[in-house]
């Protein structure tokens, strides 16, 4: 898989996502260039062995680990125990819902104190990369007050609504917004005029 991860380092995400799961198109298997400082490196992972989890974490210094797929409670607590206890420096942990047009959010209660984010994303055929966004609507009725990420078919066409989503009491704990396959010119590779586009218009 070709990438342009340095590029895309230039405009200063604060977070740079490398996708380890062997069924994606996006599946990383490069050496990660060097990046500037600030810039946190994200592994994602879709029901990986927590062996797996943990040699990434170690090969390519990983400083945020997001599970994308089903993954329990238990197994994240599995792989938060496991962290800790291999005296490494413990990476912050996003968990992954997927959501169409509702969401129960129950379910993250037991996920409350052994994540640092949740991220939303829209629920589709595959894990991530649908391509489409879902309902924002149903983050109305968000009953936590942990910060979450935004996903999900996010591209130049939302800025307006992302725009209005920010604007609204709904965004209150809206941490970051989270963009991928809509910024590709091919899976792996980013249009960086128009991800400097994108962060422009949204800083404003």
């Amino acid at each position: 898989m070709k990438h342009n991860t340095a590029d895309v380092a230039i405009l200063q995400p604060k977070y740079l996502g490398f996708i380890f799961y062997g069924k994606s198109p996006r599946n990383f298997e490069s050496a990660i260039p060097e990046l500037p400082k600030g810039i946190k490196k994200v592994g994602v992972f879709v029901e990986a062995p927590i062996q797996t989890i943990l040699d990434k974490v170690n090969y390519y210094s990983l400083d945020v680990i997001q599970l994308h797929g089903k993954e329990s409670a238990k197994y994240t607590k599995d792989l938060l125990r496991i962290l800790i206890d291999s005296a490494i420096k413990v990476p912050e942990i996003i968990k992954v819902f997927s959501i169409k047009d509702n969401f129960d959010f129950s379910q993250l209660r037991s996920y409350k104190d052994l994540v640092d984010y949740y991220l939303f994303d829209t629920k589709g055929k595959l894990p991530g990369g649908n391509g489409y966004t879902f309902n924002w609507d149903v983050l109305k009725d968000y009953p936590s007050t942990k910060p979450y990420f935004l996903s999900g078919g996010i591209g130049l066409n939302e800025l307006e609504k992302i725009k209005n989503f920010r604007r609204s009491p709904t965004s209150k704990y809206c941490y970051g917004i989270d963009v991928n396959s809509k910024f590709e010119t091919e899976p792996g590779l980013k249009n960086i005029e128009e991800l400097e586009k994108f962060k422009h218009e949204l800083n404003k």
